[in-house]
């Protein structure tokens, strides 16, 4: 979830996290229909996810009693890097501590990771070139501040739409998978 300018900070609500003097959280809220589309329910099957920490504290303290609003979320196993927290009741849960640790699990026979949320795992996902898809839900306001999705480290490289949406207020859903190196040339 992003805003036109990038802002993906606390989309949910106004005390997620307020680092940064943020007052913007709960921005998704007037655009909730956008939540119960097809699209958006193929991206809530059960899935294994990549979180940060932050992410991870957020989605434990609500989603594990909350499972009916997304039913794969329990039932997906759930890789968290973290440095300072090593265990959880959550089940399938699994804490990872490096980078290292996560190009073994990504070239790992496993299926596919997905991260939900965590601006500094993407950053640190875009800095060392282990984005092989985006799938965004862009909301139609800017923020002027806040976490930003493509920050300073993003690396060059190129995307292809694979499937789009627009919701009648605004809401644009697309999968970008890579597509490789920039290319350049002249236009005209």
């Amino acid at each position: 979830m992003v805003t036109l300018d990038g802002v993906m900070q606390v989309p949910g609500g106004p005390e997620e996290d307020t680092e940064g003097g943020f007052k913007y959280g709960g921005w998704v809220a007037p655009y909730t229909e956008a939540n119960r589309s097809e699209f958006f329910a193929k991206n809530m099957q059960p899935a294994e996810y990549l979180l940060g920490r932050k992410t991870f504290e957020i989605f434990a303290g609500y989603w594990f009693n909350h499972a009916d609003g997304w039913p794969g979320i329990n039932l997906g196993m759930k890789y968290v890097l973290s440095n300072t927290v090593e265990q959880s009741d959550w089940e399938n849960t699994q804490f990872l501590t490096s980078v290292e640790d996560i190009k073994r699990l990504k070239s790992s026979d496993g299926p596919d990771l997905q991260v939900w949320g965590s601006s500094q795992l993407i950053q640190l996902l875009m800095k060392n070139d282990l984005v092989d898809e985006f799938r965004l839900v862009i909301y139609p306001l800017t923020l002027g501040q806040g976490k930003r999705l493509f920050a300073e480290g993003t690396i060059p490289a190129a995307f292809t739409l694979t499937e789009s949406m627009v919701t009648p207020n605004g809401v644009i859903m697309a999968n970008y998978e890579r597509a490789g190196k920039v290319k350049t040339g002249v236009v005209g």
